[in-house]
């Protein structure tokens, strides 16, 4: 049946004559337009009449029930008076849904003001974060004990200390994620209630149920069109999460005016077709009883949908500009409030107010949370008794611990290729086996698995155990491989729900072409988010510490928080698929955001440190970034090239230092790759263009190219290069007598902190095999090395004083600092530079020579 819509006409609810709004008439989908209804406006509920409800309804037995009305009042004048103290906020919403939280923190869900991180809690996510107003409200009435009244206060303050920001962040005791962009809380939810069934599945047993925590999100309009959420919404449907609740907070508002302006929809249908139980709640406002019955039926119900409940609602509800777009992200002013006050029989001229009737409602939530604790600490020692390996296993992982060791499963270097080998069976190759031998970790691909290499033998896939496909690729809610379908960017947003379910208890892996991390891009950033205050408190050198303490010491090794992407088929080498699959400007997106370590290997050693690195990073989430073709194994079966952890001291050049790449090396951001002390010119690249490198080195050496000597720096990840000290840094780029060239196949953005010049990118790539794009581009060891001789020859004529054989040193660093001075850096792949302007070139206005 397709849902009513509430008309679009909203009464004003404040009565020009003055007179109470008591008499306010609720009439099928015509909400209730007041703050303080009547009784029997409070009694007019449809839960009543939905069969599945009225059961629930019956057995209800809530607490202080009498005192629902004036609660809610309070509520929003309370929220109304928040905004009002420094003129700013989103009251609209908060007010709107007052309703909803009272039935979630007062009724229904479990949780423990006093251990905000108690494991077996319920999980509520605020997806329209904008209203983060509600659930500080809720957090300070509740018991919560960091969420003071001065903090509450401080909500839109100029205090840099503030616990209430502007969108609720993941530091805060009691929120389970960072929210803000709409939708991500979706998808964040589904990941919370995957978490649940995976471990449910993977640890309870009969009488022992020590998984069972229900996840709550509340929507807004905007949630349910943003993409994200609608990818999230169709996985979870499919996968049959029955503990997920999406509570939508139906205001038909947003922004911009009415939501009909932009959407027409059905959503009960849409829902239903994604595989959802839908529950309708039509007086959203003030039917807490209602909407108690309808959570408590998707906590008891047999169906195994998840529950999404239509709770129709009234934004900025007794305001003057309820139900208008005004009410959303605005204080109401002075006189507004005073009139929402005095028609509730509250004193206009007292702010803030918080009414004993109020406190007293949840007066009792943290001896309630401390019971709750005490009883499932019951439950959690009889389990151990009887199933000891299992409660011993899930004790590690609830304390953020791997239940094994990394290290012994990363294959041996024997058996590394030594033929060419592709970049992402590389990563494949030494990831799987960890994934494999340790069940914190989760994988999964974007619909790409024969691709990215990221599955092993005998996997079993995450899925509802009832599925069966016609594939016959099946699974069950123990399986640790995840089939993401063609959703990156769920696939990002629900990992940092999974990673959010307990810190350390499951590490997602996701993986996709490279180009498609475009797509996932806004949950990668917030992942990094979340984690960023813990980061953001090191220095780099603090960082540098953490990584070598981390790699020294194994405890702390598996003691694990993060997420890590493995973006395949990084580069034009992908071929024939074209430009739309060849990433460019990719790159210097995921090295300039804050609190992610891009990585990028060139071999199969190489990729050994980036998951070393990846996972001796504690606090942030890792990309490595690995190609499709197969690429030069510079590795040798003893690894000789030892970079001492402890001081950062690279090992000194010799005359006939050979290629070689070291995994220590990476977990230090950048090395020396190959040395000569008498080298003039230093290549810096990484990954898949290093070979190139190496190329243009042997061709400098050719007399036909001057004889020039090179040697070459590998850097995987410049992040953690930062974090060196700087001698570290100094040595091995060699700038003070070296002209440092970077070579990459992708924008040099960035590359001008470490280069003078760069052989890259300023176009889209091209749809030919991998090999020959590369040629089209120049990417060529004699081109490249004939560019950079035609640079040297340039450097050098900038020469203004003699040069005798014992000035020759100090006379070239002066040619070397005049270069840098006049053109900072040179971008040498001219033609493919040239073709970036040429579309500019004619829009741009000539302007007539001055006289």
């Amino acid at each position: 049946m397709p849902p009513k819509r509430r008309s679009q006409t909203v009464a004003n609810g404040i009565q020009e004559n003055g007179e109470s709004m008591q008499g306010a008439s609720l009439q099928s989908n015509k909400r209730a337009k007041t703050m303080n209804p009547s009784d029997s406006q409070v009694n007019n509920s449809n839960h009543g009449k939905d069969p599945r409800l009225s059961a629930a309804a019956k057995a209800l037995k809530l607490e202080g029930k009498q005192h629902h009305r004036e609660i809610l009042a309070a509520f929003r004048c309370l929220i109304a008076d928040l905004c009002e103290q420094f003129g700013g906020g989103h009251p609209g919403g908060a007010m709107g849904m007052a309703a909803i939280g009272v039935a979630l923190w007062g009724h229904v869900m479990r949780y423990s003001p006093h251990n905000p991180l108690w494991f077996a809690r319920d999980r509520f996510v605020l997806s329209n974060g904008h209203c983060c107003l509600f659930q500080y409200a809720f957090l300070h009435l509740t018991g919560y004990q960091t969420m003071t009244w001065d903090q509450l206060k401080s909500y839109h303050s100029v205090l840099p200390d503030s616990l209430c920001p502007g969108h609720p962040e993941v530091e805060i005791d009691g929120i389970e994620v960072t929210t803000g962009p709409l939708g991500q809380g979706v998808a964040n939810a589904v990941g919370l209630a995957m978490a649940t069934e995976h471990l449910a599945a993977t640890y309870n047993q009969p009488g022992y149920d020590v998984v069972n925590n229900m996840t709550y999100c509340t929507v807004g309009d905007a949630c349910l069109q943003e993409g994200v959420g609608l990818e999230a919404i169709s996985l979870a449907g499919h996968l049959r999460l029955r503990r997920l609740v999406v509570l939508y907070d139906n205001n038909q508002v947003t922004c911009d005016g009415s939501v009909d302006m932009c959407n027409s929809e059905d959503i009960h249908a849409k829902m239903s077709a994604c595989r959802w139980e839908v529950i309708d709640i039509e007086d959203g406002c003030f039917d807490i009883e209602g909407i108690v019955a309808a959570l408590e039926y998707a906590k008891t119900k047999q169906d195994d949908r998840p529950t999404f409940i239509n709770c129709h609602t009234v934004i900025g509800i007794g305001s003057k500009v309820q139900g208008k777009a005004q009410a959303h992200g605005a204080a109401f002013g002075a006189e507004d409030i005073r009139h929402m006050k005095q028609m509730n029989g509250q004193d206009p001229d007292q702010q803030l107010v918080v009414p004993e009737v109020m406190r007293a409602f949840f007066a009792n939530k943290p001896q309630e949370g401390r019971r709750l604790e005490a009883e499932y600490q019951d439950l959690f020692q009889r389990y151990a008794r009887a199933h000891p390996q299992l409660q011993s296993e899930l004790h590690e992982r609830r304390e953020g611990r791997l239940t094994g060791d990394p290290i012994k499963f990363l294959p041996d270097i024997e058996s590394f290729p030594s033929a060419d080998f592709a970049g992402r069976k590389s990563a494949g190759l030494v990831l799987n086996p960890i994934a494999q031998n340790i069940n914190s970790f989760m994988v999964g691909t974007a619909d790409l698995s024969p691709s990215v290499a990221m599955s092993w033998k005998d996997k079993r896939d995450f899925q509802h155990p009832d599925v069966k496909t016609e594939c016959g690729i099946n699974g069950d809610y123990t399986g640790r491989y995840i089939h993401w379908g063609i959703r990156e960017h769920a696939m990002a947003s629900i990992s940092n729900g999974l990673s959010a379910f307990n810190r350390g208890t499951i590490i997602p892996v996701t993986s996709s072409f490279f180009m498609f991390y475009i797509y996932a891009a806004a949950g990668v950033r917030m992942g990094a988010l979340q984690q960023f205050q813990v980061c953001n408190v090191l220095s780099f050198n603090s960082l540098l510490l953490e990584l070598r303490s981390t790699v020294q010491n194994r405890e702390q090794a598996n003691t694990l928080e993060q997420q890590i992407h493995i973006a395949t088929h990084d580069s034009i080498g992908t071929g024939e698929d074209g430009p739309t699959h060849q990433p460019i400007e990719l790159a210097a997106l995921y090295r300039a955001m804050p609190n992610i370590l891009y990585i990028r290997p060139c071999d199969t050693e190489e990729a050994v440190g980036a998951v070393l690195l990846a996972l001796a990073t504690r606090h942030m989430p890792s990309m490595i970034s690995v190609s499709r073709q197969n690429q030069p194994q510079y590795h040798v079966t003893s690894n000789q090239k030892n970079i001492d952890l402890d001081s950062g001291k690279a090992l000194s050049e010799t005359q006939d230092d050979k290629p070689l790449s070291a995994r220590a090396g990476v977990q230090r951001g950048g090395y020396l790759f190959c040395g000569d002390p008498q080298a003039t010119v230093t290549f810096v690249t990484a990954g898949a263009e290093l070979r190139f490198a190496v190329a243009a080195r042997e061709h400098l050496r050719d007399e036909s190219c001057g004889a020039l000597r090179a040697r070459i720096v590998s850097m995987p990840c410049w992040r953690v290069f930062e974090a060196q000290p700087a001698d570290y840094r100094r040595n091995v780029l060699r700038r003070h007598d070296t002209l440092v060239i970077a070579v990459e196949a992708y924008a040099m953005t960035g590359w001008e902190r470490y280069a003078d010049a760069g052989y890259g990118m300023a176009t889209f790539g091209h749809s030919l095999p991998g090999a020959v794009a590369y040629k089209k581009f120049g990417f060529d060891g004699e081109n490249i090395a004939g560019k950079v001789n035609k640079l040297y020859e340039d450097v050098k004529a900038t020469e203004n004083q003699s040069v005798t054989e014992d000035n020759r040193a100090s006379a070239w660093r002066h040619q070397l600092a005049s270069f840098r001075a006049d053109e900072g850096f040179r971008e040498l792949n001219e033609e493919n530079y040239g073709q970036s302007l040429e579309l500019l070139r004619p829009s741009v206005p000539q302007m007539a020579e001055p006289t």
